[in-house]
C-alpha cells in the first residue's frame, strides 16, 4: 500500500499535498534582463556598485548659491547675485566654479556646481527678470541670457536646502535586496538605478491549462443543446497567473483518450507543469484517467488517480510525465471543484517552483457569521466560500473579531458564488456541523 493512503484506499488533504510537494524543487537558477525578471525571485544577495544618487544634486530649478551670500535675503531686502552660467541636468563635464557674490542656475538632478552649500528655488528669485518674484524659468531656447545677468534672491536657504546629498539613498557596498525577494517594479527601478542590466532569479514556472469535454464551446461562441461555455481554463490559467506563473491556455479537448494524450504530449515543450480538468471521475466518458494513467508508465513516470477525503474535489490526479518529470495535475471538472483543487494543490507548487515563501495561502480564525448551522459530511473536509471581514485586535478572542460570513450554498457547479467570495471556510473532517458564532478556519483568498 502506497505511503499516506488509508485501508480505504482514501488520501487526506495533508497526504495528497505533501506526497506532491516531496517529489518538487525549485527552478534552476537563471541569468535575466532586469524586465524579463519581473515578478521571479532573487537568488543572490544584491549590493550597490555606486551610491544613489551618485554626486550631489540639485532637487529644485533654481539657482545654486553659497549660503553666506544669501542668509539675509528678504522681499524687502533681496540678495543681488551675478549668474555666472548654467547647469542643466546631465551636464556634469566644466562646472562653473560659484565665488562671493555669484550663483549658478540650475534644474532638478543636475550636479551642485563647486563652491555652491544650497539651491534657491525659482520660486524665490526674480529669475533674472528684475521685476520681482517669478513662479518659473523661461525656456532656456527663448532666453539664452538666463545664464547670465543678475538674480535677485528674496529668501535665504541654509546648507543643504533642497540639495540631494550624495549616498543620501544609497552607499557604494550597502545591500539593497537580499535573496528571496521578489522582483516588482519597485525593486526593478532599484536595480537599475545601481546600474545593473541582469540579474540571477529563478524564472517564473510555464504553466499549461488545458480542460477537457465535448460539451465545452469558447466564450464568445453560441451555445447549442448540451453545450457549455468552457470557463475551467479561463479561471485556472489565470489563478497560475497569480500564484506567479507564466501560464498558457489551450482549447478545450474533446472526449477523446488520443486526442487528448497526443495534446498532453505537444505541450510538454513548454511547460514546468501542466494542469487538467475534467475526465477524472467513473463516468464512461471521463477519459483523462484512460489517456494519463498509463502515460510513461513503463519509464516509471505516470500519473497517479486518487479519492481524497475532501468536498469539493474528491477525485485528483498527479503525476510526472515526459523526459523531465513534469508534473501534472488532473482536476476535476466541475468549476469550484477545479478552483478549489487548484488553490489546494497547484498554487503551492507554482510557488515552490518559483521559489518563493511561503508556498501557502494564510489561514486565519473567524466567527461564522451565518442564521443557520453548516454541515458537513462525515469524513471528509469541507471548503465552502465565503465573505471575511477582519475584526479589530480590541474585540480579543483568538479570531481578534474577524467575521466570514457563507456565499452560496455548496454545490461545486455554483461558480458565481465563487466569484463574490474572498475565502475559503474550512470544516474538518471530523466536524459534522458549525454553529453561528463558532470559529472556524478560514483560506484568505485575497
Amino acid at each position: 500500500m502506497p505511503a499516506g493512503r488509508r485501508p480505504d484506499g482514501v488520501w487526506s488533504v495533508e497526504e495528497h499535498l505533501d506526497d506532491i510537494l516531496r517529489q518538487i524543487r525549485p527552478l534552476e537558477p537563471l541569468e535575466m534582463q532586469l524586465l524579463d525578471a519581473q515578478g521571479c525571485v532573487l537568488v543572490e544577495d544584491v549590493t550597490a556598485a555606486v551610491a544613489l544618487p551618485p554626486f550631489d544634486n540639485s532637487s529644485m530649478d533654481g539657482y545654486a548659491v553659497r549660503t553666506v551670500d544669501v542668509e539675509r535675503a528678504s522681499d524687502e531686502f533681496p540678495a543681488v547675485l551675478r549668474v555666472v552660467g548654467d547647469v542643466p541636468a546631465g551636464g556634469g563635464a566644466d562646472l562653473p566654479h560659484v565665488g562671493a557674490g555669484e550663483a549658478a542656475r540650475i534644474m532638478t538632478g543636475a550636479p551642485l556646481p563647486p563652491g555652491t552649500q544650497a539651491v534657491v528655488p525659482v520660486e524665490w528669485t526674480d529669475g533674472g527678470a528684475g521685476r520681482g518674484r517669478v513662479d518659473a524659468m523661461r525656456p532656456h531656447s527663448e532666453s539664452p541670457a538666463g545664464a547670465g545677468g543678475e538674480v535677485r534672491i528674496y529668501a535665504p536657504a541654509g546648507t543643504g536646502r533642497h540639495v540631494r546629498a550624495r549616498g543620501s539613498d544609497v552607499l557604494a557596498g550597502d545591500l539593497v535586496l537580499r535573496a528571496g525577494t521578489v522582483l516588482g517594479p519597485a525593486q526593478i527601478g532599484l536595480l537599475a538605478a545601481i546600474g545593473r542590466g541582469t540579474v540571477r532569479v529563478r524564472p517564473r514556472p510555464r504553466v499549461v491549462v488545458l480542460s477537457t469535454g465535448s460539451e465545452l464551446v469558447p466564450p464568445g461562441e453560441r451555445l447549442t443543446p448540451g453545450r457549455i461555455h468552457d470557463s475551467n481554463s479561463y479561471a485556472l490559467t489565470a489563478a497560475a497567473r497569480d500564484a506567479g506563473a507564466i501560464a498558457y491556455r489551450v482549447g478545450a479537448v474533446a472526449d477523446d483518450a488520443e486526442t487528448l494524450r497526443a495534446t498532453v504530449e505537444d505541450q510538454l515543450i513548454r511547460a514546468d507543469a501542466l494542469v487538467t480538468s475534467g475526465g477524472v471521475s467513473v463516468g464512461a466518458y471521463d477519459v483523462v484517467k484512460e489517456a494519463l494513467a498509463e502515460l510513461d508508465g513503463e519509464a516509471g513516470g505516470g500519473v497517479e488517480f486518487r479519492r481524497l477525503a475532501m468536498q469539493p474535489g474528491k477525485p485528483q490526479g498527479f503525476g510526472r510525465i515526459g523526459a523531465d518529470r513534469t508534473p501534472l495535475f488532473a482536476l476535476p471538472g466541475n468549476p469550484v471543484s477545479a478552483y478549489i483543487s487548484f488553490e489546494m494543490f497547484v498554487r503551492p507548487v507554482i510557488r515552490r517552483l518559483t521559489g518563493v515563501e511561503p508556498v501557502h495561502r494564510p489561514v486565519v480564525r473567524a466567527r461564522l457569521a451565518a442564521d443557520e448551522p453548516l454541515t458537513s459530511p462525515a469524513g471528509r473536509r469541507q471548503f465552502l466560500r465565503g465573505w471575511y471581514e477582519a475584526g479589530e485586535p480590541a474585540d480579543g478572542g483568538a479570531d481578534g473579531g474577524a467575521r466570514v460570513a457563507p456565499v452560496g450554498g455548496a454545490g461545486s457547479h455554483l461558480i458565481a458564488a465563487l466569484a463574490r467570495a474572498n475565502a475559503l471556510v474550512v470544516v474538518p473532517e471530523e466536524t459534522t456541523e458549525v454553529a453561528p458564532g463558532e470559529s472556524v478556519d478560514v483560506v484568505l483568498l485575497d
